[in-house]
């Protein structure tokens, strides 16, 4: 018998005597064995295991920490779209007018907007770094102009003069800033004083005040010893 037929009558033999139950005492452990060192050794990341990502965790993992982020990042602060407030300029400017201006906006800005001096102005007694209100009328003097500070259809955004030596504010001859150092008057209130002057004239009296829009009693009362109609 040649040798290859030698092998395969062996190898016959081994399968008879599997079949037969006289192998199964060995191959059993070793089988079991086999299984084991499979899951204890096998790479992990194979198929069937948890999908990852580049990262080397969890997708999962991945959107809570986005989301947390997202969570994290600082809320953007709102811009306020600014508040629009009308000037009107009068006088030695280049371009007399009313304008439109942003509220916070000073008297110089008021100046610029209606192209600047004249060469012949007279700015001495003007205070460029005065606030504006809404509806103010900025008059600009020329040199050696004589302008009457008290009357009504002049009005004049001017350095003191409405302050008293008594410390009571003039309501007659008050600008916006010395008006808005009397108890409860604010911007706007301190301007319709003003419109209220140039429309009707001088205050008779302080509680002749009172017919100024927005001005009541109760507002009255907290002022009424702070001021003088001269």
């Amino acid at each position: 018998m040649t040798p290859y037929g030698c092998l395969v009558e062996r190898v016959g033999k081994l399968f008879r005597s599997i079949a037969t139950g006289k192998w199964r005492k060995i191959i059993t452990p070793i089988a079991a064995i086999a299984v084991l060192s499979a899951i204890l050794f096998f790479p992990r990341g194979q198929a069937g295991s948890q999908p990852t990502v580049a990262s080397g965790q969890s997708p999962i993992i991945d959107v809570i920490q986005e989301q947390l982020q997202e969570e994290e990042q600082p809320i953007e602060s709102i811009e306020m779209a600014p508040v629009t407030i009308m000037v009107d300029v009068q006088g030695a400017v280049k371009y007399p007018g009313v304008y439109s201006l942003n509220e916070g906006d000073r008297l110089i800005d008021a100046i610029h907007a209606a192209g600047g001096y004249l060469a012949d102005a007279d700015s001495r007694m003007l205070n460029h770094a005065m606030k504006l209100p809404d509806e103010f009328f900025i008059y600009v003097p020329r040199e050696g102009e004589e302008v009457d500070f008290s009357s009504p259809s002049e009005s004049f955004p001017l350095q003191g003069g409405g302050v008293q030596d008594d410390g009571k504010v003039n309501i007659n001859t008050a600008d916006v800033q010395e008006l808005m150092t009397i108890p409860g008057i604010g911007p706007s209130k301190a301007a319709a004083i003003l419109q209220y002057r140039e429309e009707h004239g001088p205050f008779n009296s302080p509680d002749a005040i009172l017919e100024v829009s927005g001005i009541g009693q109760k507002t009255f009362e907290k002022l009424e010893s702070f001021i003088t109609a001269k």
